[in-house]
């Protein structure tokens, strides 16, 4: 079993100054990349005889549409999903490392893979940050079979595109279904076509 710092540590010397970011928060290591550079990392995570991590655990996404308003928060694009301290909640100078507007109309999705190995019994979670125009990510189903029907789901429900999917369609709601029912933006109170039974 390798210790989250080590498992950082490794990335960072298998992916020197590419990663975005990285954490160890509760015993958890959590590391922040570009979706360029995903299935380099996970087909290295898989394979490498010190990680081993054989199971793609969950993957789901996070939309931040109403998480940065612009004005008075001070949103986590940054650090992407670490608890924010007291004095974030104050709007930060703009010089002050991507904490601007810009990096709020930026970055708008992030997608979440939580890796677990079951030989080494360690974990790390991975994070992909997505723009609000056209959010895509490569596929993990040539890494791991799990991920076809996770990417369906955040497809579905986020509409985040996996670029390489071999079947990406809806799994939860009907084909006839418009929109994407967990994106902030959806209206609650929107209808839709009301489908019959088709013969």
């Amino acid at each position: 079993m390798a210790s989250p710092d080590k498992i950082i540590q490794t990335l960072k010397d298998k992916f020197p100054k590419k990663l975005l970011g990285t954490r160890v928060w509760r015993s958890e290591a959590t590391v922040t990349l570009e979706p360029g550079l995903l299935v380099d990392v996970c087909r290295f995570l898989k394979a490498d005889p010190q990680m081993r991590f054989n199971i793609l655990r969950d993957l789901t996404a996070v939309d931040y549409e109403t998480f940065w308003n612009g004005t008075s928060g001070r949103a986590s694009l940054t650090a992407f999903g670490s608890p924010l301290p007291p004095e974030a909640h104050t709007r930060p100078a703009e010089d002050e490392g991507g904490w601007s507007t810009e990096a709020g109309k930026r970055w708008r999705f992030e997608v979440v893979y939580h890796l677990f190995s079951l030989p080494k019994k360690h974990r790390v979670r991975l994070k992909v940050p997505l723009p609000r125009r056209n959010p895509s990510v490569p596929t993990l189903a040539g890494v791991w079979l799990s991920a076809n029907w996770y990417e369906r789901e955040v497809w579905d429900m986020f509409g985040i595109h996996f670029e390489g999917h071999p079947d990406l369609k809806r799994l939860l709601m009907y084909e006839e279904f418009e929109g994407h029912p967990l994106r902030k933006d959806y209206p609650y109170d929107r209808r839709q076509p009301l489908i019959g039974p088709q013969n």
